[in-house]
Parts: C-alpha cells; sequence; structure tokens
C-alpha cells in the first residue's frame, strides 16, 4: 500500500487540471452566451433599421416611387444597400441588404462581426392612391 504522502501527490495534480477545466469550460460558456446576446440585439437594431427603410420608401412615395439614387440613399441612412431596383407602371421592388455590427469575443480577445440579412419589398398603388407594401419571401442578395 502506497504511503499517504504519495497519494496526496498524486491526486493534488489531477484536482488542480480538473479545476482549470471546469473553469474554462465556464469561462466559455459565459463568452458564447454573450456573443448570441450580442448577435442577437444586432439582429434587433437591423429589424428597427428595416422597418425606418419601408416608413421611409412609403413617405417617399406618395409623390411617386423614389428614384434609385434616392433610394440608394435611404437604404445607407438605414445601415442597407439597395441590391436591385425593378420598377414597373404600378409598383417597384426592391432588394436591400441590411447589415448591423456587434462584438464578438473569444479567450484571445474581442473582434468586431457583422450580421446581414437580405430583405425583398414591392410597394404599390393602392386604391386609396397611397403605397402598400407587399411581403416578399428572403431571396438571396445577389444581383441577378
Amino acid at each position: 500500500m502506497p504511503a499517504p504522502g504519495c497519494l496526496v501527490a498524486l491526486m493534488v495534480p489531477i484536482v488542480l487540471v480538473l479545476l482549470a477545466a471546469g473553469t474554462l469550460m465556464a469561462m466559455a460558456h459565459r463568452q458564447n452566451s454573450a456573443n448570441e446576446r450580442h448577435e442577437q440585439e444586432a439582429l434587433e437594431r437591423m429589424t428597427r433599421h428595416v422597418e425606418s427603410f419601408e416608413d421611409d420608401v412609403r413617405d417617399e412615395a406618395r409623390n411617386g416611387f423614389p428614384s434609385p439614387a434616392q433610394t440608394r440613399v435611404i437604404a445607407q441612412r438605414h445601415h442597407g444597400t439597395l441590391v436591385s431596383y425593378e420598377p414597373s407602371d404600378r409598383s417597384l421592388t426592391l432588394r436591400v441588404e441590411f447589415f448591423a455590427t456587434y462584438e464578438d469575443t473569444t479567450f484571445f480577445g474581442t473582434s468586431i462581426s457583422r450580421a446581414h440579412r437580405c430583405c425583398s419589398f414591392r410597394f404599390e398603388e393602392g386604391a386609396e392612391g397611397g403605397p402598400r407594401r407587399t411581403t416578399l419571401p428572403l431571396r438571396q442578395c445577389n444581383p441577378t
């Protein structure tokens, strides 16, 4: 049977390794949770930008649909990039890529990440004369 001092000498490094591993796992979990929270906050900001963009285009369209240049400026004001502009006689179809930035933390430091979403909009002249928005499915933001 080994001496009690030998058992302690063998157990101390094992306990220290287990404590260090547990601490690192807890830190990694906290960082992942914080990163997910930051990304979700960025997506919520992006949703507000999309709604504001829609409102501004709708307001601009009361006197006729805005030009591509006007639409591009409105998109930029709301952290977006105009991808496509397709007018027709009574409607305007737009595809805009919106983005938001957030902090992404790792064991090695903090970096800035970017979330992207592509939104399609169709504004049509309504019966009461004002523009009406129709929801379109999301598409890829690559110009066609």
